[in-house]
């Protein structure tokens, strides 16, 4: 098993260094779960969990297909640079999710190095956008939606024919804490995220009889570069936003622009992930919580799980729900 570091993991990343003063105060982890012999296609590594995730899991023993957009990329390059030195199996692949075609050329690319169906994606990328519902113009919303919700729908449907061949597979899906609660200024963000939860609870009913898992990852307030790249987005939102629109809500106005994530250490979320990746299947979660702090959706989680089991439990699916919720 192998022994990671929040140094080591950071070290020789770009997209890492924005989060070093976080990690800086923690002087090491404890050792992540052996991922080795598994391999895993994870969207968005260019920075933030995705990132760190990447590596992660490299570290601990596995085959790692790291995605992103737009190559070649200086993000690109550093990952390859860190695999290179320290021996890793991992490659770097170019995906975006918002291209169908290009999802399943990397898909079957990572397939064909795999020597078979993939063990685990990880469905990371997203965009962030905050301010008002009424503010969110259709460019905007089309935007939010093709990444966060369709974006995750196109890699599964691409990975799963692989999965069900081996019978076995886990689909680890990135939602938030605002997949299950609201914050104003960040509705249309949590509105992605609600739908990407209703979807991926389905699909884990109809995948649990063909021996494929989903996880749905929930987390809460990080700093990665969500927060700045969607700062970038609400700006270019705001400056083609009609004045009158935003003249009527002002005390939501002063703060359109989000730009925090807090103090806590991103490193919390790929860890998670590496955790359900290495149980058991038939004993993983359907969703993870993961913040050091307040967890407001786990209570929702708890009801929301009760209701399936009243509504599911009695009919020709109860098998199913049984092996969703337990």
């Amino acid at each position: 098993m192998t022994d990671v570091t929040r140094r080591q993991l950071l070290g020789g990343t770009l997209a890492a260094a924005a989060a070093a003063p976080a990690l800086a105060q923690n002087a090491a982890a404890p050792p992540a779960p052996d991922l080795k012999g598994r391999s895993i296609l994870i969207t968005g590594t260019s920075s933030g969990f995705g990132n760190l995730a990447a590596l992660l899991f490299a570290r601990s023993g596995a085959k790692v297909f790291a995605t992103m957009r737009h190559l070649p990329r200086p993000e690109a390059e550093a990952l390859q640079k860190v695999a290179r030195d320290e021996r890793l199996d991992l490659t770097v692949l170019e995906l975006d999710v918002t291209k169908p075609d290009e999802v399943a050329r990397a898909v079957r690319a990572a397939e064909r190095l795999a020597g078979g169906g993939l063990d685990v994606v990880v469905n990371n990328a997203g965009i962030g956008l905050s301010g008002p519902v009424e503010l969110q113009d259709e460019q905007a919303m089309a935007e939010m939606f093709d990444t966060n919700l369709h974006g995750p729908h196109r890699v599964a449907r691409a990975a799963l024919p692989g999965m069900r061949s081996k019978k076995g597979g886990l689909l680890i899906q990135v939602s938030s804490q605002l997949g299950r609660v609201m914050v104003p200024n960040l509705g249309a963000y949590s509105a992605t995220k609600f739908a990407l939860e209703a979807l991926s609870e389905q699909m884990a009913y109809e995948l649990a009889p063909r021996g494929i898992e989903v996880c749905i990852i929930q987390p809460g307030g990080y700093p990665t570069e969500i927060w700045a790249s969607g700062a970038r987005r609400t700006r270019d939102l705001l400056a083609r936003t009609e004045d009158s629109r935003k003249a009527g809500y002002p005390e939501l106005m002063v703060n359109a622009v989000r730009t925090g994530g807090g103090s806590t250490d991103p490193l919390d979320v790929p860890r998670a992930m590496a955790e359900v990746i290495a149980m058991a299947p038939g004993t993983r979660p359907l969703r993870r919580a993961v913040h050091p702090g307040p967890r407001p959706q786990e209570a929702i989680n708890r009801v929301s799980a009760e209701v399936q089991r009243q509504l599911l439990g009695r009919g020709p699916f109860a098998p199913w729900a049984e092996a969703v919720l337990g």
